[in-house]
């Protein structure tokens, strides 16, 4: 019986090992003192790991003792620039996924900085601890798959229908060679189906890919993005080949891609 019983607590201790070496760790880079607090037992209280912090410095030493899987860092520390964290951290695939937390929803510099600094998402305070953690999950989750999709090997190029989108420089090319310009957004869009061409991706799908949170966000905001997508890419925006709505469903990115 007590051979039993130990047999049990053993296979019950190796599970919870085994599901803590699997929670995802999130390093919290804050340097207010309740928000570290908050969302530690908040996080902690959705089985994942965390490593809360005030500046650069003690973040380094976490990175040093262990992998991070994602990053909340908030933009407006006391005695540190938040971009100038973001710069020392890297870009992908080395550096883990960011999301920056902004004080005000009319910081829209620090947004588009960071956003073209490389952050995977934002969000901005005051926030629900649900809407943070949905962020969490679903960067979490695309940072999951591009990761399976190419192991070890971050796409520098794309090439469909005789246009390039140069990942590093964040630029497109027309047939023409002429450069395109995009917003942040449309930028995400675009990448998002470029890296599953010829699949059907929702609306949500291409929301969190696309990265618009604006006060209200609704599905119809991707409609919008898809619409001025088209404009600059298809031949008939009317009429289009390359972005094709499967009713119901989603879109489609039709055209077969190449990856460099």
């Amino acid at each position: 019986m007590l051979a039993e019983q130990n047999t049990r607590y053993e296979e019950q201790s190796k599970g919870t090992v085994e599901q803590a070496a699997a929670a995802k760790h999130i390093l919290v880079v804050d340097d207010d003192p309740e928000i570290r607090e908050m969302l530690t037992n908040y996080l902690e209280s959705e089985n994942f790991r965390v490593s809360a912090v005030a500046d650069s410095r003690a973040m380094s030493r976490v990175f040093n003792e262990r992998p991070v899987d994602l990053v909340l860092l908030d933009m407006r520390l006391a005695d540190e620039d938040g971009f100038e964290i973001m710069r020392q951290l890297g870009s992908p695939p080395e550096a883990p996924p960011i999301i920056i937390i902004t004080g005000h929803r009319r910081d829209e510099v620090d947004r588009v900085v960071g956003l073209e600094l490389g952050a995977d998402d934002y969000i901005t305070k005051p926030f629900s601890l649900r809407e943070l953690l949905a962020r969490v999950r679903a960067v979490l989750r695309r940072s999951g798959s591009t990761r399976q999709q190419s192991p070890g090997k971050k796409p520098k190029r794309y090439r469909f229908a005789g246009w390039e989108l140069d990942m590093r420089m964040r630029r497109l090319r027309s047939p023409a060679g002429e450069a395109t310009p995009l917003t942040a957004g449309e930028f995400n869009l675009l990448a998002a189906f470029l890296q599953s061409p010829q699949q059907i991706l929702s609306r949500e799908q291409l929301l969190a890919a696309s990265r618009i949170h604006d006060e209200e966000v609704f599905d119809r905001s991707i409609d919008v993005q898809i619409l001025r997508l088209r404009r600059k890419l298809e031949v008939s925006p009317s009429e289009p080949k390359l972005i094709v709505t499967e009713r119901g469903a989603g879109y489609v990115f039709a055209a077969p891609v190449e990856v460099q």
